[in-house]
C-alpha cells in the first residue's frame, strides 16, 4: 500500500488525481458516465475548497470552505461507492479512494471543531 501524504493540499490533488485515473477506467455505461461526473466535480472541489480555506480571509471564511471540503469529501465517497466496478484492481483503488473520502470528512471535520473552538 502506498505511503500517506500529510500535507493536505498534496493529499488532496493526489485524490483528485486518481479519483479521474478511476474515473476513466470506468466501464462505460450510461449510469457510470454521470456518477463519474459528478464524481470528478466532487473530488475536484475538496482540493479546490481546501486551497481556497489557505487564502482565506478570516477564520469564518477559512471554517467555510472547510465545510465545504468536509460536505464535498461526503458527496464524493457516496459517488465513488455507486461506482459500478468489474476488475479486481479497480475495486481495490475504489475501496482506497473511499477510505481517503471517509478520512478527509474526518480530518476537515476534526479541524471545524477545533477552530470553533478557539
Amino acid at each position: 500500500m502506498k505511503e500517506k501524504i500529510f500535507d493536505l493540499e498534496q493529499r488532496t490533488f493526489r485524490f483528485v488525481q486518481r479519483v479521474i485515473s478511476f474515473v476513466n477506467r470506468l466501464p462505460k455505461t450510461i449510469p457510470n458516465i454521470e456518477i463519474g461526473r459528478q464524481l470528478v466535480r466532487s473530488a475536484g472541489s475538496v482540493g479546490a475548497n481546501y486551497l481556497e480555506a489557505s487564502e482565506s480571509l478570516g477564520k469564518r471564511d477559512f471554517v467555510m470552505r472547510i465545510r465545504i471540503c468536509r460536505k464535498e469529501a461526503k458527496e464524493s465517497r457516496y459517488w465513488l461507492r455507486l461506482a459500478h466496478v468489474k476488475r479486481a484492481e479497480d475495486k481495490k483503488e475504489q475501496a482506497w479512494l473511499v477510505q481517503e473520502a471517509t478520512e478527509f470528512t474526518k480530518i476537515f471535520g476534526s479541524i471545524i471543531i477545533k477552530k470553533s473552538q478557539t
